[in-house]
């Protein structure tokens, strides 16, 4: 017998990586700077990756393959600033600010959903994906840095 609340989760965890896949194909799109457009189609492709590992454990029903959070580097970058409206030519470090905001939305998505289960298998693999995109948001977050804060030859 399928679960009925678990369905309804994968299916709103699958819509959750479908917007997110499109939003960053969509912001490619419109971006100017190669490494920020190269950025954005990675990350679209791991939102793809999510939705298939989303489809394939409604599927099999499999948790595997476990993100340890423990060596995920939380920047707080996205929590501590304001994020740009979405333009043409916009900076690169915009762009990631973007990005990294959009990663925080989704690990707050994943985290809230796992904190409304007991222990268990849903509670896991929500876990597991809200690890991914706290993953995601340490990625988008140190290219902020590196653009928004260029080393100079002064140190």
């Amino acid at each position: 017998m399928k679960d009925s609340n678990l369905d309804s989760i994968i299916e709103k965890a699958i819509a959750n990586e479908e917007e997110a896949n499109q939003f960053y194909l969509k912001l490619a799109e419109i971006v100017t700077d190669k490494a920020a457009k190269d950025t954005l189609l990675y990350m679209a492709q791991e939102e793809k990756k999510h939705k298939e590992y989303l489809l394939q454990y409604r599927q099999e029903s499999f948790i595997g393959n476990a993100t340890n959070t423990s060596k995920i580097k939380n920047n707080k970058i996205a929590e501590c600033l304001q994020s740009p409206k979405v333009k043409y030519n916009m900076d690169s470090k915009d762009v990631y600010l973007i990005a990294a905001e959009r990663e925080l939305n989704s690990y707050n998505f994943y985290k809230g959903l796992a904190s409304l289960h007991p222990k268990g298998e849903i509670k896991e693999m929500l876990m597991k994906m809200a690890a991914q995109e706290l993953k995601h948001k340490e990625k988008v977050e140190y290219l902020y840095a590196n653009t928004a804060f260029v080393q100079t030859a002064g140190g």
